[in-house]
């Protein structure tokens, strides 16, 4: 069985801030970041559609400890985002400085971009990652 939607496409589209998910004709929900099958219902007959990368934030965290070739941009903001097409998806947070998040960005509008991070030793090279920003 062949992916619908592999991560190589999937990542190259994100290099140019596109946002793809995979659509169940079958249920009609919306997965991404990209899986074999539906996470709903397990279907199979899924299409290739992009998303607005807009959204509100579920939660986040920020994280003092950075991955292998990464500590230079310590302290970093995850969020995890629900979509306004569904899905939930996580990025970091870019315009904010980690020492003025509080519990008042949740809830708070967000539009996605992306940044190509380098690999580490248990990668396959630098790929392409969701980030947000503000809306309002």
């Amino acid at each position: 069985m062949e992916y619908k939607l592999p991560f190589k496409e999937y990542n190259k589209a994100l290099r140019k801030s596109r946002l793809l998910g995979l659509k169940c004709n079958t249920c009609g929900t919306i997965t991404c970041p990209p899986k074999m099958s539906c996470q709903e219902c397990s279907g199979l007959d899924l299409e290739i559609t992009e998303l607005s990368g807009q959204g509100s934030i579920v939660t986040f965290t920020t994280s003092f400890g950075a991955p292998q070739g990464r500590e230079n941009e310590l302290p970093y903001t995850v969020l995890l985002v629900k979509l306004d097409e569904g899905p939930w998806i996580m990025g970091n947070l870019i315009d904010m400085e980690t020492n003025k998040i509080n519990f008042d960005i949740i809830g708070r509008r967000v539009k996605m971009s992306s940044r190509v991070y380098p690999g580490d030793i248990y990668s396959g090279g630098s790929a392409s990652r969701p980030v947000f920003s503000f809306i309002d």
